[in-house]
């Protein structure tokens, strides 16, 4: 009997399947045979086997003899025998017509077909192209049959999921072969490492390779290629070359972009010996070097800085006949100029221009770049100028790396004048030049910058009429231009959508530069909505926004969304957010990050390690510093000198002045120089630690290197011996700052400031004699002293030898420095009030509260404070008070520091209870009392022998592990014996006791 043909499509098979009888599978077998039949051969179906025509008379011989077999079989009840007829049968069928028609015919007859039977059923069903099919066939019969899959069926599944996509439930058949204790076969293992490469999951690719490497499978020459290509995309090369030298083990023919895959991936991290070694490998299985991969090895040698290698490579091309392109030629002139070695590139230029090449923008935009990086912005300029001659058009690169040279020396007007030349030129400008512009202006005018390059991206390169369009130089309302620039962004969308998204991010940034994180919000769905997506920098900048108003919790959303958009975060943006950590002191955050870049195959760079060893230098927390360094030395990155100065500056301020010394002698084993900065931060901890002799040797290493003592080391310096109350010697170095035209900044000011007003206090209730100055002392101010000023030259001296002379000179101080500093500060204001307060000029203090709002200036806890102990210091407790609830009107919440300067201040003027009433309300607040207010409330309760609050505030004072000091104990325990309190003396002496053993 025939089947007759109907009107299904294709796309209505599964629908019918889901809606038959699940455990009638001859209507399945039937159904799919037909639709395959009508859509696939569209040859006539019949249960019985029929001649075809078109097919050779003695295959339809073979066929029908095959059935006549299992109808015989079936009938003697031989049904094993029958199945392994039908199994072959399957397996031989040369369609997936025949495949269903010999499934029918068993079926028909009641026999039920096995989970091998099946396997081939649906591996025939793969490969055919019906996935679909072969799936809906699994899970709505073989499955609801309650057939147990075997080996076979398994291994046909992986196939079937494979090339469906479904990677889980690829997984799960994969792996439950294996829990069989079989090895999957050679076309599953090959299906399921392409799809895991092709989803991303490269590395659970390599761990499946090792697993069916160790079981014996030799995989596909294609999967091995796939595996090789993502494992170096993603920066595993060690992973890499273990695939490769397997592939050459198995004896597998090597192909030519195999080969240089692993090549690029080794040069592009630095691993040149490596890749020259394997270069070697690929000549030995006659694999041709080609200029590519020439290029490729020539780069890697100048990224190590062995441009005597990298020429070599480049001489070998030239016999060889394999000649250099533009690009070539860039990389080599772009390594001679990151040498200094200017003389050998521009030979390079000429012998390119002798070869026929002409230099293109790319090959002066490197040598613009680099004299801009060594502090020569003219001769950029004039090479720059010197391209018209070539009739090359400057890059808009080259006017940007220019114009942030030019900021960064300060010139200005010339800064802006090649920015108006190149807006003139007709330009297209990008987010680049923006970056470059809100870097080098003030803040608050991110908009107005950014209007007249959306404007130039409209009319240059839309040719957008803007005519009607206002001027962010007239316009004096921000709202006025923020409706401009969305009206531009909806032109330019309509245009030309690449350059609406380099206006649309300008403008995001400007938005986010001035932290208008709501409108940012709306421009980004506005985007969305036209289908424009945002730069990487911009979303770092959107990113920044949110970390600052303190929304973490959005950033990973908006990192969510970056990934969804197929804009994956760099390690700049991981900087940002370990950066933010950092400033907040959540150190385990910023760890938790390091740990995510390594899950995602990204490696931190050095700016992030530098990041997180600041902060927890900060915390002192130096030997997880010291092995965050070092696990940066593994990790085999590219050092700069920067990440040295914070480690020399963690050992210095700590400390460890030795193993700073040790590490700054092991900047040049890394091909680093030091600079002026690693000098600074080493010299400065050796005198920290009283190691001035060590400290005048690299001084004068310093002078012998070319380097010059800076504002920050001599800043340093005023602050450690003013910390050392050796204030004669350290005026003496602010004059020699003065005589040899170092400027003050404002750091400097606010050290001076903050030492004198920390010793006009008496030390020890005495006056504090100045030491003379030591050997070493005099060894130093005579190398600073006599590097410029002649040995005639007479510098200052300071004698102050009373508390009286040391008021005084800090109010002259204080004269001359408010003369000196016009930008107001916060922090040299509270320095300045600090020294007033201590001056006893308490009224004069007071009133800088209403001179810092005239400069704009908000007080804060600190001024509060100083202004507090100030008052309490003259006796003058009310005003104190008075002061004290006016900063809690205004909002200001006491912190740990000033309750403790109320408490010195109380038991100071003897007023026992309201010290108790503060101590009172810091535990309220979650504070705990120091150690010396602790001291202060015991001597005063000790004083008045109320002995009962004074051991409460000792069993207080250890529950905290603060134990009081000899004297008050005694005092108590004096106390204590004469109330005939004795179990509250042996208590108390048993704390003595405990001390003792401490």
């Amino acid at each position: 009997m025939k089947y007759k043909p109907t009107n299904l499509q294709p796309k209505n098979i599964n629908l019918i399947i889901r809606n038959m009888n699940m455990h009638k599978l001859e209507y399945f077998c039937n159904r799919a045979y037909k639709m395959l039949n009508l859509f696939g051969s569209k040859r006539p179906f019949s249960c019985c086997p029929l001649q075809d025509p078109s097919s050779p008379k003695h295959e339809n011989h073979h066929k029908l003899r095959c059935f006549t077999l299992i109808e015989q079989l079936i009938s003697r009840g031989l049904i094993s025998s029958a199945q392994k007829v039908i199994q072959r049968l399957i397996y031989k069928s040369s369609s997936v017509c025949e495949a269903l028609s010999a499934v029918d015919f068993v079926i028909a007859r009641g026999v039920r077909l096995d989970s091998c039977s099946f396997s081939f059923v649906i591996r025939k069903l793969v490969s055919y192209g019906q996935p679909q099919v072969a799936q809906t066939l699994y899970s709505h019969c073989i499955f609801s049959m309650g057939i147990h899959p075997d080996f076979n069926l398994l291994d046909s599944l992986v196939l079937c999921y494979c090339k469906l996509g479904k990677l889980d439930d690829a997984r799960f058949h994969f792996d439950g072969i294996f829990d069989m204790k079989f090895v999957p076969s050679k076309s599953a293992c090959n299906s399921f490492i392409y799809l895991l490469c092709a989803q991303g999951s490269v590395l659970d690719g390599y761990k499946c390779f090792n697993r069916v490497n160790d079981a014996g499978v030799v995989l596909a020459h294609g999967c091995y290629e796939k595996l090789v290509g993502g494992l170096c995309d993603m920066g595993y090369l060690d992973e890499a070359l273990y695939v490769f030298d397997t592939m050459c083990y198995k004896g597998l023919p090597l192909a030519v972009h195999l080969c240089k895959s692993l090549l690029y991936g080794l040069c592009n991290c630095g691993r040149i010996h490596e890749a020259e070694f394997l270069r070697m490998k690929m000549g030995s299985f006659g694999v041709v070097l080609d200029k590519v991969m020439s290029t490729s090895i020539i780069h890697g040698y100048c990224k190590d800085k062995n441009l005597l290698m990298a020429m070599g490579v480049f001489i070998k091309m030239l016999k060889t006949n394999c000649q250099p392109d533009n690009f070539t030629y860039n990389i080599l002139i772009r390594g001679f100029v990151e040498l200094g070695l200017y003389d050998k590139a521009w030979i390079l230029f000429r012998h390119m221009a002798e070869s026929g090449l002409i230099p293109n923008a790319r090959s002066y935009q490197m040598m613009i770049s680099q004299y801009c990086i060594d502090c020569k912005v003219d001769c950029a300029i004039v090479l720059m100028s010197s391209m018209s001659q070539c009739n090359i058009t400057p890059a808009i690169h080259s006017y940007t790396t220019i114009m942030n040279a030019l900021y960064k020396e300060n010139r200005l007007n010339e800064a802006d004048s090649l920015y108006i030349e190149m807006m003139d030129r007709g330009f297209v400008p990008d987010h680049v030049l923006y970056f470059t512009l809100i870097k080098n202006h003030q803040q608050g005018c991110e908009i107005n910058l950014a209007l007249p390059l959306v404007q130039a991206i409209a009319k240059n390169g839309c040719g957008i009429d803007l005519s009607a369009s206002i001027n962010s130089m007239f316009s004096e309302s921000s709202e006025d231009i923020m409706l401009e620039i969305e009206r531009l962004l909806v032109e330019i969308s309509r245009r030309n959508m690449v350059l609406a998204n380099t206006a649309f991010s300008i403008y995001l940034m400007a938005l986010s530069a001035e932290r208008e994180l709501d409108k940012a919000l709306i421009v980004l769905d506005k985007m969305a909505r036209f289908g424009s997506q945002p730069f990487l920098s911009a979303y770092n900048s959107l990113i920044k926004c949110l970390l600052l108003e303190g929304l973490f919790g959005d950033v990973t959303s908006l990192v969510e969304v970056m990934e969804f958009q197929g804009l994956l975060p760099n390690p700049t943006t991981f900087l940002i957010i370990v950066n933010d950590h950092c400033k907040r002191g959540h150190v385990q955050s910023a760890l938790n990050i390091l740990h995510l870049m390594g899950q995602r195959g990204l490696k931190p760079t050095v700016a992030i390690y530098d990041a997180i060893i600041q902060c927890l230098s900060r915390e002192k927390r130096i030997n997880e510093a010291e092995e965050m360094f070092n696990r940066m030395l593994e990790s085999g990155i590219d050092l700069d000198e920067s990440i040295f100065v914070t480690m020399i500056n963690t050992y210095s301020k700590n400390g460890r002045a030795a193993q700073a010394s040790e590490l700054f002698d092991k900047i040049v084993d890394f091909s680093l120089q030091p600079s002026s900065r690693a000098y600074t931060a080493l010299i400065y901890g050796l005198v920290k630690r009283n190691k001035i002799e060590s400290a005048c040797w690299y001084l004068h290493k310093m002078f012998n290197d070319g380097f010059e003592p800076n504002t920050v080391l001599y800043t340093s310096l005023i602050k450690h011996f003013l910390k050392k109350r050796q204030i004669g010697f350290a005026f003496s170095l602010v004059d020699l700052m003065e005589k040899t035209g170092i400027k003050r900044d404002l750091i400097t000011y606010t050290t001076l400031v903050s030492g004198v007003s920390r010793n006009i206090r008496p030390f020890d209730g005495s006056w504090y004699v100045e030491r003379s100055r030591s050997k070493e002392m005099e060894t130093m101010f005579y190398l600073l002293h006599h590097r410029y000023i002649s040995p005639e030259t007479k510098y200052l001296e300071v004698s102050i030898t009373s508390q009286d002379e040391m008021k005084l000179f800090a109010m002259l101080l204080v004269e001359k420095i408010q003369k000196m500093v016009q930008v107001p500060n916060l922090y040299l204001f509270n320095g300045v009030i600090s020294v007033i307060c201590r001056a006893g000029r308490m009224q004069e203090a007071s009133d800088y509260l209403h001179q810092m709002a005239r400069n704009g200036l908000r007080p804060n806890v600190v001024t509060f404070t100083i202004l507090i102990d100030g008052h309490m210091g003259s006796g003058e407790t009310d005003l104190a008070i008075r002061l004290f609830n006016q900063m809690n009107a205004s909002g200001y919440s006491p912190d740990r520091i000033l309750y403790n300067t109320l408490i010195r201040g109380f038991c100071k003027a003897e007023r026992l209870i309201d010290a108790l009433s503060v101590m009172n309300m810091m535990h309220k607040r979650g504070f705990s009392p120091c150690k010396a207010s602790y001291e202060n409330m015991l001597n005063c309760l000790c004083a008045r022998n109320l002995s009962i609050y004074a051991l409460k505030i000792c069993e207080e004072m250890v529950a905290r592990d603060y134990f009081p000091c000899q004297y008050n104990l005694k005092q108590l325990g004096t106390i204590l014996w004469q109330e005939n309190k004795l179990h509250e003396a042996r208590v108390l002496h048993g704390l003595l006791m405990r001390k003792r053993s401490r």
